[in-house]
């Protein structure tokens, strides 16, 4: 399953912004997609505000990338939970992801610039 997935560089600049403050800019993003579903942007953790990421309890497991840690932003407005994951030992064949974060499009923003 994991020969359906693709993993790209993003073209571009990419932010990730929470409660209207902007807690990260790449452009290094990874860009996964597979069938399905909508892109996912990967930042690298480098680029992303670290000290504004708690680590939850929330793990997640996918078969095609591995087991997800979940993390909650604490923006100014008050924490929103479980907004960003991140493959830390991800299967064989999407280690390209490893040290990089996604983000809940429900919950914050994400675009190219």
């Amino acid at each position: 399953m994991t020969d359906q997935m693709r993993i790209y560089m993003a073209e571009g600049t990419w932010v990730v912004r929470a409660a209207g403050a902007v807690i990260g800019e790449s452009t290094r993003a990874l860009e996964l997609s597979g069938p399905g579903g909508a892109p996912v942007i990967y930042f690298p953790r480098e680029d992303i505000a670290m000290a504004f990421l708690d680590r939850s309890n929330k793990q997640t497991a996918s078969p095609v990338l591995g087991t997800a840690s979940h993390y909650t932003i604490a923006a100014k407005s008050g924490p929103i939970a479980d907004a960003a994951w991140s493959y830390e030992s991800p299967v064989a064949g999407m280690e390209a992801i490893a040290g990089h974060l996604a983000f809940s499009l429900d919950k914050v923003t994400v675009e190219r610039l």
